[in-house]
């Protein structure tokens, strides 16, 4: 029996050639250096990545603070109102909105006051809790009882901020003395109590004259 040589059958070492073509065109590339790559085959986002940004919704600065003022209603008894007052909001702004009086609605309904004077013609500041209101001329050109109410504005207008506890006057940098309900010149501190004759009636009371 003759024994066959060794070597590859013909159809056996195509095979293997086809094998080897293959394995070179599906495997990783290898390159010895970089190349460049076209813009036209890049994304375009990669090209210009858009920075994202965060915007913070601005608050708007508040306008003004509604605060109370005190009128004369129709039964001589105090009214409360409200009157828009720009920030801070001081005690001085507050007073001096008293001293434009009503507006025309008001007038329209009977609310009325006894002060005289423009916003500019006072100034307040509070020490331990005593609201001192100095205005610059007497505010008050009335008599009698009208003239209680108008101190009586004063105090109850001061006395509805948070720590004031009492009010004092001044005319031009000078302590006055003020009258109470029962008509005594006092010096002060005075107190809303020191007025409750003509404090604002409560909802449903029948109105009797204000002392």
């Amino acid at each position: 029996m003759s024994r066959r040589r060794g070597g590859l059958r013909p159809g056996a070492a195509a095979l293997i050639i086809s094998l080897a073509i293959g394995t070179v065109s599906c495997g990783i590339p290898t390159q010895g250096a970089p190349s460049t790559i076209s813009k036209e085959a890049i994304p375009f986002n990669l090209l210009s990545p858009s920075v994202p940004t965060t915007t913070t919704a601005a608050v708007p600065p508040v306008a003004s603070v509604p605060e109370p003022i005190y009128l004369v209603a129709p039964t001589q008894h105090l009214s409360p109102v409200f009157r828009n007052v720009a920030p801070p909001a001081n005690l001085t702004q507050i007073i001096g909105a008293l001293l434009e009086g009503p507006t025309s609605a008001e007038s329209s309904i009977g609310l009325q006051s006894f002060l005289t004077g423009k916003s500019n013609d006072v100034a307040a500041t509070v020490l331990n809790g005593i609201a001192t209101v100095n205005f610059t001329t007497n505010p008050v050109q009335v008599v009698g009882p009208s003239q209680i109410l108008a101190i009586a504005q004063v105090v109850f207008t001061a006395m509805a901020q948070p720590g004031v506890t009492g009010v004092m006057f001044e005319i031009a940098g000078t302590a006055v003395e003020v009258p109470t309900a029962g008509g005594a010149q006092v010096p002060g501190p005075v107190t809303d109590i020191t007025y409750a004759p003509q404090a604002p009636l409560a909802p449903g009371t029948t109105p009797t004259a204000a002392k």
